[in-house]
């Protein structure tokens, strides 16, 4: 058995021991549905406006299946198929987001879209989509939150 050592067992004292006790107490007393909402507003507001470089209107833009062609170039699927089905999306899945519907569905569909950006369109933006899947993941793992729709169904349903 290893000794512990003196100051691992006692807490620190002092005023900068206890400025630092408090600044962690004021963050530890942040909701996690505070978390949560933010997880899911901020990198879902990101996809809806890559959605929205893909739109003309209604409609797809030419510029769309240009990038889907000539720069992202995915392997196994036809850039239109791609860049309709990136634009649709990119438009659905960060509204459920953001309304806190089907949300571990959501964030789950976008983790996947920000691994194929990751693998095989822009592999040197690890740091982003390094964010924006541990967002995602923490929705899927924990779910939304209070402040989500997927809460008042389940509290009206009792689920």
């Amino acid at each position: 058995m290893t000794a512990v050592p003196l100051a691992a067992r006692v807490p620190p004292r002092g005023p900068l021991a206890a400025g630092v006790r408090r600044i962690v107490g004021l963050f530890e007393a942040i909701p996690y549905s505070a978390l949560a909402l933010a997880a899911r507003v901020f990198p879902a507001a990101v996809f809806w406006q890559s959605g929205q470089t893909k739109v003309d209107g209604f409609g797809l833009s030419d510029s769309a299946v240009y990038l889907f062609q000539e720069e992202y170039r995915l392997p196994l699927v036809d850039p239109t198929v791609a860049a309709y089905g990136a634009a649709f999306a990119e438009h659905v899945f960060p509204i459920l987001l953001v309304l806190g519907l089907a949300s571990r569905f959501a964030a789950l569909a976008l983790l996947g879209m920000t691994l194929v950006i990751e693998i095989f369109v822009y592999p040197d933006a690890w740091p982003t989509h390094g964010v924006w899947a541990a967002c995602f993941l923490l929705i899927v793992a924990r779910g939304p939150g209070a402040l989500s729709l997927d809460r008042l169904i389940a509290r009206r349903w009792n689920v």
